[in-house]
């Protein structure tokens, strides 16, 4: 069994070379990091495979160079993509998702504190208009003005004009501008 402290000893006293290696076979620093960090990554995750008093230093280049070869193989396949392909695909990446939750945080952290708490109440906690009003200690015309006001602000903030605005294609467009439709039950 491999002591794990001596082994990551061992991995942290490489890394100079490995990182030299890896910049003359990537031939670009940032792509030579990567690199580096996924060669200690997949020996550290392997560090059972390791048998304890052989050459660390061949078997980490040995990773190294098998992980270029890997990545390049990789990269050989990919494809340019100026948009027209991932517009055709059936499912658009998360990221999508995520980076427009990230901008609706952050236009969320630009409304005043008192427009931000109306607006969390009614819209994300399903609190009335009422409700809301109370647990602020304002009349309801108050409440319904600070929503309105806020979600102006944000309509601004992230560039919304109208529902057409949202989702990453044509498909979501055609959702959610459709009305509600009858189902149609076969006899």
């Amino acid at each position: 069994m491999t002591d794990p402290q001596r082994f990551k000893d061992g991995l942290l006293a490489e890394i100079p070379g490995l990182r030299a290696f890896a910049i003359s076979v990537a031939g670009n620093v940032e792509r030579a990091d990567d690199l580096v960090q996924d060669t200690l990554m997949k020996a550290w995750g392997n560090m059972h495979a390791y048998a304890e008093g052989t050459n660390m230093r061949a078997w980490l280049f040995t990773i190294l160079r098998n992980t270029f070869y890997s990545n390049y193989r990789k990269r050989s396949r990919e494809v340019e993509d100026d948009g027209t392909y991932a517009a055709r695909l059936a499912v658009h990446g998360e990221q999508d998702g995520h980076m427009d939750l990230r901008d609706f945080r952050a236009a969320l952290n630009k409304l005043p504190p008192d427009q931000r708490e109306a607006l969390i109440l009614v819209g994300a906690s399903g609190f009335s208009y009422e409700e809301a009003a109370e647990i602020c200690g304002c009349a309801l015309g108050t409440i319904k003005s600070r929503i309105n006001r806020a979600r102006t602000r944000l309509a601004e903030l992230l560039a919304v004009d109208s529902v057409d605005d949202f989702g990453p294609d044509a498909r979501s467009h055609a959702v959610l501008n459709a009305g509600p439709r009858r189902a149609t039950i076969a006899k």
